[in-house]
């Protein structure tokens, strides 16, 4: 099981992250983002995680690539039309009533993020979505929107996901991960 905990902005959640057992750390660089970090800080923190830690640049809109060198990302997150070569990429989707298969179309994308729908935020909600809708889709499938240890179990036996994604329900504040919803998450996802 993938695990990424997302919305890093400092190295001591980083390290928390990583010593926890989480598999990748995302960094937002969507500037509107609540929990946006400077490309040369996620390069910094990244320096000095543990080798095979995915470092996860999250992006909407626009062209990463130069932002994905900056930071030594391993991994780009695309949500709308952002776009990226030379780097793996995980392809973001909302799931609402119009989700079908289909949607995931993107070739480039080793995998697919499925995350709640909302107005103004491009992840981060808190809000869970109908996980069955992402059983049975052929794809490499990372389940984001409203997880924590409460519910990720049910959510993995629900969906069967490549991985899962958490960031707003492990936080004490907006950036800031609570150490003990971290460590429980990660035990409850792994079902340790």
């Amino acid at each position: 099981m993938m695990i990424k905990i997302c919305g890093i902005t400092n190295e001591e959640d980083a390290l928390l992250a990583a010593d926890s057992g989480a598999s990748a750390i995302g960094f937002n660089f969507y500037s509107k983002s609540p929990r946006y970090i400077e490309p040369e800080a996620a390069r910094r923190i990244g320096g000095q995680l543990p080798a095979g830690l995915l470092k996860v640049g999250v992006f909407v809109d626009g062209d990463p690539n130069r932002v994905a060198e900056l930071a030594a990302l391993d991994v780009v997150q695309l949500h709308g039309s952002a776009s990226a070569s030379g780097i793996r990429i995980w392809r973001a989707h909302h799931v609402d009533a119009s989700f079908t298969a289909a949607s995931l179309d993107d070739e480039s994308a080793e995998a697919f993020l499925l995350d709640t729908p909302s107005q103004t935020l491009h992840g981060g909600t808190g809000e869970t979505f109908d996980w069955i809708r992402a059983r049975g889709l052929n794809k490499r499938i990372i389940l984001a929107g409203g997880l924590d240890a409460s519910n990720v179990r049910a959510a993995i036996n629900a969906a069967d996901p490549w991985g899962v994604d958490a960031c707003s329900r492990l936080e004490s504040a907006p950036g800031r991960k609570d150490p003990r919803k971290v460590r429980d998450f990660i035990q409850a996802a792994l079902n340790l």
